[in-house]
């Protein structure tokens, strides 16, 4: 006995079940979102209730001359993220993609617009470092159009899709120990945004090398705002007016450790004599700064080659499970801790 395949689905079949137009079926599959929402969730169901699969010979991620994968991020002016981006665009230009990059400067808002515009470019694929009150609403739109979506540097957990991060907790853990070891007892954190997963897992190290080594956490040291300069400034500032200022700060981003060294500097102390630091995440002068910094590296170029592999990975293989895949930091030993200077880099995952 024979056994024959069914016909495929055909855009009259979905016209047909959702009550509508064979034109208004097709601007829905090819994201023309001039259709009302309510129409398009009807068709929308109807491909669903159907199973039918769009034709997109030019939508293929691999190989296809001219095609786009979206990136997302919010700084391009921070270093990590740039080095990131050139991860992802040196990777996916060997794969004939190009790259195309939106800056969100962590504003939800403009993140969901810029998605909607990845949908109307109809992207190949979208790599993005979600902000923080993402919803899921407009990257579902994406999937259940079979666009791969990888995030990037913070993990959302009401998000189901694949993920690239480092390893926050134990890049962080690895510094403040390192300032342990130097003899430091009153250890400060100076951090932004728990909101965001590196903010949280930044300072989940730094308390859980404190209670290792039987060190207290001390509230009145915990320093918290935005990862920004002048936040890192502001906070320290504070910290070194203190009747008990610490005898070491780390700053959990680079940008924060950029606001502790001015703040160090306008008090007059000096590193690591009066002060000694460590950073989370390198910047390309910390080797050039008057006393050359201490830092967590992240692997941001591989961060960003890591997720065109997913990318890639989600266009082979739709139906597989969402991944995460974690990198290790390294300690880069410099100055401004106090420990005599190495040229190796000490693996921290």
């Amino acid at each position: 006995m024979v056994d024959f395949a069914p016909p495929p689905i055909t855009l009259e079949d979905v016209a047909r079940h959702a009550g509508v137009s064979k034109a208004t079926v097709s601007r829905v599959v090819n994201r023309n979102y001039g259709v009302s929402e309510p129409l398009r969730q009807r068709v929308m169901q109807a491909i669903q209730a159907l199973g039918y699969q769009a034709e997109r010979p030019a939508h293929r991620l691999r190989g296809a001359a001219g095609e786009i994968v979206g990136v997302i991020v919010p700084d391009i002016q921070n270093p990590y993220f740039t080095t990131v981006v050139r991860g992802i665009d040196d990777l996916a230009h060997s794969y004939q993609l190009s790259v195309l990059l939106c800056h969100t400067g962590d504003h939800p808002a403009k993140q969901d617009a810029y998605i909607r515009m990845m949908m109307m470019e109809r992207v190949a694929g979208l790599i993005l470092a979600p902000s923080f009150g993402i919803t899921r609403d407009p990257l579902q739109q994406l999937a259940q159009f079979g666009t791969p979506v990888v995030l990037i540097d913070r993990s959302v957990s009401h998000l189901r899709f694949d993920t690239v991060i480092v390893d926050n907790v134990q890049g962080a853990y690895q510094g403040v120990r390192h300032l342990i070891d130097q003899g430091c007892q009153r250890i400060a954190f100076v951090g932004g945004d728990l909101q965001l997963s590196p903010g949280r897992e930044r300072l989940a190290g730094y308390q859980q090398a404190l209670a290792d080594h039987d060190l207290p956490s001390d509230p009145a040291l915990i320093r918290i705002e935005h990862f920004s300069v002048e936040s890192g400034r502001r906070l320290t500032r504070a910290l070194l007016n203190r009747p008990q200022p610490p005898d070491a700060i780390f700053a959990a981003s680079n940008s924060l450790s950029m606001g502790v060294l001015k703040a160090v500097r306008e008090a007059g102390s000096r590193i690591p004599a009066d002060l000694a630091v460590v950073g989370f995440d390198d910047v390309p002068w910390a080797d050039d700064l008057f006393i050359p910094l201490t830092t967590v590296t992240q692997p941001a170029y591989e961060v960003g080659q890591e997720a065109v592999r997913m990318l890639l990975r989600r266009h082979s293989e739709p139906a597989a499970p969402v991944r995460t895949v974690t990198l290790p930091t390294a300690l880069t030993i410099r100055e401004s801790c106090g420990a005599a200077r190495r040229a190796e880099n000490v693996r921290t995952g």
